[in-house]
């Protein structure tokens, strides 16, 4: 029976891998980058911030505007002189053609716009930042996904080989009630175990088929796409808590975001006290200018050069308003610092604990392997009982239920301790993509 269940999971394994496409975690994190929209729309985000940093944005660089006004007139027009003689003339024509070209630039007002360059720096950071928090966040859900479906897929195969040991167990009840060696009880509660057991492993197929729709949806491809994952749960054992905080303090996306935040609040302080200075323009242009008409002491009259100056303009009252900006802005600035603390508080709040919870469940693993292991070989001992009738169908079937059960908590153990380590990398800003 033993050599029986062996052939049926080689065989089940090898059916599962010729059938479908093998999905690695690496493929699964590679077609998450490639297509989830999330992802996406946080890169293109990025790019906006990336067009947004420039010069002329920061008010930097001069404007040049160019500009043609051409207005032309037909009346019917009268003039009365001075000495009482009218001029008047029918469709009387008047032309105004005037174009040209100016440039106005800012060479000073207070540094603001030195600080409005660096704060469109900074927002470029935190527009990577929030790339970066986006990428995380989905690939430990990937990650997670992934490894449940691991999961699934390693009690699927658990209840597939107590399937076959219950329908084996089956056959010898009917063949020991065919011969007088068993009552018609004992064929009855087989048939029900073996029945029980069918709908388990309906309910865990469902499951699966579930979990793979949902990681299909996660990589932003056909739901329907069919897959198997790889049957082994990896879990690094080598996490250490310091330097998974100090990692955090470099790495993590939302910590870095609060300071980038705060980065941002102290230049913005600089643009508001930038109002205090005042504000020096140049301006430049070349213009053309010709008017024409029918009726007037002037017919034409034409003109064209250059034009130059400057401007200079100071904010000396404004109804306070320049000290209000100026506190409110620095009251923001504090929440921002308050901010940083916090998040660094609850991080290493975070990290500790889920820490506690990863060294739980690496203990857990190594218990619940040798529970599996201790649960095979009860199992295998019953079943040699059952063969020679010296054990009731009652102690076979807890036996039975002691293996599968031992090998689905030691498969959760492993999840389990995934999970915590996804978690603690997560934090750490340190999930490898």
């Amino acid at each position: 029976m033993k050599k029986n269940i062996i052939a049926f999971l080689v065989l089940l394994g090898s059916v599962l891998g010729n059938a479908q496409e093998v999905l690695t975690i690496k493929d699964a994190v590679a077609i998450a980058l490639e297509n989830n929209f999330e992802i996406k729309i946080a890169s293109n985000n990025l790019n906006i911030d990336k067009v947004n940093m420039s010069e002329g944005n920061a008010g930097m660089l001069p404007t040049i505007t160019g500009s043609v006004v051409d207005n032309n007139r037909i009346q019917n027009s009268s003039q009365t002189l001075q000495n009482g003689q009218v001029n008047s003339l029918k469709d009387a024509k008047n032309n105004s053609l005037n174009y040209g070209v100016s440039l106005d630039w800012t060479i000073f007002d207070g540094l603001r716009m030195f600080a409005r360059y660096d704060q469109l720096k900074e927002l470029q950071k935190l527009g990577e930042t929030r790339l970066k928090q986006t990428i995380l966040l989905k690939i430990a859900e990937v990650n997670a996904t992934y490894f449940d479906l691991v999961q699934q897929q390693q009690q699927l195969i658990a209840i597939d080989s107590t399937l076959l040991i219950s329908s084996q167990r089956l056959q010898l009840a009917e063949n020991r009630f065919k011969i007088g060696k068993a009552s018609k009880l004992e064929v009855l509660n087989a048939q029900v175990d073996l029945n029980t057991d069918k709908v388990t492993l309906l309910r865990q197929k469902e499951l699966y088929a579930n979990t793979k729709i949902k990681l299909n949806q996660i990589l932003a491809r056909d739901v329907k796409k069919e897959f198997t994952v790889l049957n082994e749960i990896k879990v690094d054992n080598s996490l250490v808590l310091p330097q998974l905080i100090e990692l955090a303090k470099q790495q993590n996306p939302q910590l870095q975001t609060q300071i980038i935040a705060k980065n941002v609040s102290e230049l913005q302080l600089k643009q508001v006290k930038a109002a205090r200075y005042p504000i020096v323009s140049l301006n430049t242009g070349y213009n053309f200018q010709n008017t024409e008409s029918s009726l007037g002491f002037t017919r034409e009259f034409a003109a064209r050069g250059f034009n130059y100056g400057f401007s200079a303009t100071l904010n000396i009252f404004d109804g306070f308003a320049q000290n209000r900006n100026e506190k409110i802005a620095k009251f923001e600035l504090e929440n921002t610092k308050l901010a940083i603390e916090q998040q660094s508080q609850v991080l290493e709040s975070q990290l500790s604990t889920f820490y506690q919870t990863y060294l739980t469940n690496l203990e857990l693993i190594n218990l619940e392997q040798n529970n599996e292991a201790i649960a095979k070989q009860n199992l295998a001992i019953t079943i040699d009982k059952l063969k020679i009738g010296t054990i009731t169908t009652i102690e076979f079937r807890a036996a039975q239920l002691n293996y599968v059960n031992a090998r689905v908590r030691n498969s959760n153990a492993q999840y389990q301790a995934k999970l915590s380590e996804i978690a603690l990398k997560e934090l750490a800003g340190n999930i490898s993509y």
